[in-house]
Parts: structure tokens; C-alpha cells; sequence
């Protein structure tokens, strides 16, 4: 049986050549063909005319997709060679999903040589023995799975890149402020950084490949569920033809639809299911906020953590009557929290129209722009009326404007939601004229042909009938 090619394993440790132990070097010296997953790495200097795998983090379309790529390279080289060297950087042992994939594929033999790792000088530097800690060692870019129930101390590795940390720190349930973090960052190197921070500053850290977390206490458990959402919000970014095509224009018509759902699924909490249902419509609207996000963290212009930080901030900020403060209207805040020159700035100008209305008439009224009652308000519309009534046909539009903004006016001061009102008049007619249909077909009547006076008994029937009474149902049909 012909022997089967070797693989020799070496660490580049934590830090610089100095690093490097004795056998690593000789090992190195000893190799005619060397490869190294990533020259990003101060030792890398000690691998002359090495081979880089880097191109695989550039050509692969996600990170998991990486690392049998260049397994697959190695093999192949030392199926071509019969022996090569393959450098990582710490110690193969510790965290190298390579050499994992590399000991279990049966094509090569993988000898692999002991190196310090970053866990040495961590240690060291934390001034901590972990095993009298009971501390546990986890991946970064899996922190909300394998950091799931734990509460510490914990060593984070690989946290590499912005969305990690963002990641790292909405796996918390509640409030973790009061927790301290320390940094770790380039052990070993000249510009060593380690730092002490809270909590709420993990993601505006800096990071690079040479950074980690120690987390010695954990104020509660980690909540999976919203973290592992926006996981698979990332994933089906990356890997789903049609949500790699979408950008934050082409998701508009989606949020307004799914906001809409949201809004009928209120409006049926006492039918059937009608809690299942909302739970299930704010399920899509969650998918909507988080899809954005995403698009934006891909941008460089913030996250998903930074969205969750806004609102919570400002909700704070605005109610000075829950967290202290002077009290000061709501109004007021915004105005001064966005530096407005307008009571009328950030009136969303997508609103339908009786909720933009309203929500410009409800500014107005903020700076005393207002009626004092809804005895001021109701004069105005009857005075519209008269003036749509003799309107010129160029004027018809506007003047019928006028006259349904007078009209959110009235509902304001009602303490009525214009938007919700029409929608419920809208729906309520629906239902009727659908129960007319019923009832004239049940009676071989032709709507079409019935005239406007049997359409209007029709009507009747049914307004008086059981179908706007608390227990529904439908018209007696003859």
C-alpha cells in the first residue's frame, strides 16, 4: 500500500518569530514546499517563500466555505509533492478548523507540532489560571451558540470583525452594563492593547485579527433567538439568490405591506387565531427591521446594535418623567433632539394622507396652533362644505382637500384615529355590500337592474339586520 502524502502542521504563535519554538523553526528549515493560511501575521516573516492561502477569505462567498478550500489545496499539493509544510497562525491546536478538516481527511497523513497560542499570553496577561477559574475558551463567530447558558468567565477568540461584536453583545437578555469587559488585542506585539470597558462599549471597539474578550462573569444567560434570527437574516443575505439582489429601495413596498399586516392582524385579535396571528405578522416585520440593518452593517454605516442603542437612548431621553428630569413635552424633545428649525421637520411625507394629516395637525397644535376644542373645529367644515359646493371645477380638488382636513381636524379633538376610522367605515361597507349581494341573489335579484330604490331597501335590510350585531351573522334571507 503506497504511503500517503504528509501534511507537517506548525504554529506561528501569538506573536512575533521570537515566538517560535525551536522545533517549529527547524521544521521550517526542513521543508522544500510551505504554505501559510493567511500572511496576516507578524511571523509570518519566519516562512520564506511560502505559498499564502489568503486568496480563498477573497474568492469564497462565505467564511464557512473557506477553510475546506484550502484543505482541498493542501491536499492536492502534497499529493503532488508528497510533504509540505502548512503554517497557521497560535497554535494548530487551538481553534484551527484547518487542521480539523486536515487530521480527518484520509488522503494525507498530518503530523502536527506543538505551539504556544494566544491562550499563553492571554493568561499571563489576565494574570489568571484558568483552570482554577474554571474558565471556558469559545469562538467568537459562535458566541450566542457556544457561550449559550454560560455565565463566566469566558475567553473570547476571533473577534475579528465589527458584526462579531455586534453580535457578542445583543446575545444578552438584559441589561449587562454593569459588567466589565477587557480587550486583548496584538499580545506579544509591540502595540499590545489591553483595556478594560463596560459592556454597552463592546462594539465600539476596533477590531482586528489579533483581538479578544474576557468576560469573567455573565449577569445572565444568553438569548438565542434574536441573535440566532439575525444569523439567519445574515446567511440568507449571503446565500439566497433573490435576498442578494435587494437593496433598502427595493425592500420599501415589503415594510409597508408587512406594517399593514400588522395593523389587520390588530384589528382581528378576537377572531380566531387572532393572537397567532399578530405574533406571526410581527415575526415578518422583525425579518424587515433586521434585513435593513444588515444592509446598512454591509455599508459600514451602522448595526444592528447601534439601531437597539438609538431607540433605547432616545426613549430614555423623551421620557424624563420614568429616568429624571425636567419635564418637557414630547414634541418639544424631538424638536430639540433632531435640531429642528420646524415643528413641521420629520413629518414622514409616505404617510397615507388622513394619518400625514393628522400628524401635521397634531405638530400645529403643539406650538398652540390650534383649536380649543372640537366646538372651534366643527365650524370649519361645514364652511369647507359650502365652498366645495361652489367650487369651479378647477378649484374641486383643492377645496375637497380642504374639506377632509377639516374633518381630521374634528376626529383629532374626538380623541378619534382618522386613518382607522375610515379603514373601519371602509371595511364595515365592504361587509355590508357583500352581504346585499348575498341577499339579492337568494332572491334573484339583478343589482345591475334593480334600480336605485331596491338597492336602497336592500341596504336597509341589511344595516338592520344581525350582521352588526356584537354576535355577527348575516342577513334572514327569504
Amino acid at each position: 500500500m503506497p504511503t500517503r502524502p504528509l501534511v507537517t502542521v506548525v504554529g506561528l504563535g501569538p506573536g512575533g518569530p521570537e515566538l517560535l519554538t525551536a522545533a517549529t523553526v527547524e521544521a521550517i528549515a526542513a521543508a522544500p514546499i510551505r504554505f501559510l493560511r493567511t500572511f496576516r501575521h507578524p511571523a509570518a516573516i519566519a516562512v520564506p517563500d511560502a505559498h499564502t492561502l489568503d486568496h480563498h477569505y477573497e474568492s469564497a462567498q462565505t467564511v464557512a466555505d473557506v477553510y475546506p478550500a484550502i484543505v482541498e489545496e493542501l491536499v492536492v499539493a502534497a499529493q503532488r509533492h508528497g510533504e509540505i509544510l502548512y503554517a497557521v497562525p497560535g497554535s494548530p491546536a487551538v481553534a484551527e478548523r484547518t487542521v480539523e478538516l486536515l487530521r480527518a481527511d484520509h488522503r494525507v497523513r498530518v503530523v502536527v507540532l506543538p505551539a504556544l497560542s494566544c491562550l499563553d499570553l492571554a493568561w499571563v496577561r489576565l494574570g489568571v489560571d484558568p483552570l482554577a477559574e474554571g474558565a471556558r475558551i469559545v469562538d467568537g463567530h459562535r458566541f450566542e451558540v457556544e457561550a449559550a447558558g454560560e455565565r463566566g468567565p469566558l475567553l473570547v477568540l476571533q473577534c475579528d470583525r465589527p458584526d462579531v461584536l455586534s453580535t457578542i453583545k445583543l446575545s444578552i437578555d438584559e441589561v449587562h452594563d454593569g459588567r466589565a469587559v477587557t480587550v486583548l488585542q496584538r499580545l506579544g506585539l509591540a502595540d499590545e492593547h489591553i483595556e478594560t470597558i463596560p459592556w454597552s462599549a463592546i462594539d465600539r471597539v476596533t477590531p482586528d485579527h489579533l483581538t479578544s474578550l474576557w468576560i469573567p462573569e455573565m449577569a445572565v444567560p444568553v438569548g438565542g433567538e434574536l441573535v440566532r434570527f439575525a444569523e439567519l437574516v445574515r446567511t440568507l443575505r449571503e446565500q439566497c439568490p433573490w435576498d442578494r439582489e435587494q437593496s433598502h429601495a427595493s425592500l420599501r413596498p415589503y415594510l409597508l405591506e408587512e406594517t399593514y399586516e400588522v395593523l389587520e392582524a390588530i384589528d382581528d385579535l378576537d377572531g380566531d387565531d387572532g393572537w397567532v396571528h399578530l405574533e406571526e405578522e410581527l415575526g415578518d416585520l422583525l425579518f424587515q427591521v433586521y434585513f435593513h440593518a444588515t444592509l446598512a452593517a454591509e455599508e459600514g454605516q451602522f448595526t444592528l446594535a447601534d439601531v437597539a442603542r438609538g431607540i433605547h437612548d432616545k426613549l430614555v431621553s423623551r421620557h424624563p418623567h420614568v429616568f429624571g428630569g425636567e419635564a418637557t413635552s414630547w414634541e418639544e424633545l424631538k424638536q430639540a433632539e433632531k435640531s429642528r428649525d420646524s415643528a413641521m421637520d420629520g413629518v414622514p411625507a409616505a404617510l397615507p394622507a388622513l394619518a400625514h394629516a393628522q400628524k401635521v395637525q397634531r405638530r400645529a397644535a403643539s406650538v398652540g396652533f390650534d383649536w380649543d376644542d372640537v366646538d372651534g373645529a366643527w365650524p370649519k367644515v361645514l364652511e369647507e362644505i359650502d365652498e366645495v359646493r361652489g367650487a369651479a371645477d378647477d378649484e374641486l380638488e383643492g377645496e375637497l382637500g380642504d374639506l377632509l382636513f377639516a374633518c381630521v381636524n374634528v376626529a383629532r379633538h374626538l380623541g378619534v384615529d382618522a386613518e382607522m376610522a375610515l379603514r373601519g367605515a371602509t371595511a364595515k361597507f365592504g361587509r355590508r355590500f357583500r352581504e346585499v349581494e348575498a341577499l339579492a341573489k337568494a332572491r334573484g335579484i339583478d343589482l345591475a337592474g334593480a334600480g336605485l330604490a331596491a338597492l336602497d331597501a336592500l341596504w336597509d335590510e341589511v344595516k338592520t339586520g344581525p350582521s352588526d350585531s356584537p354576535e355577527g351573522g348575516g342577513p334572514a334571507v327569504a
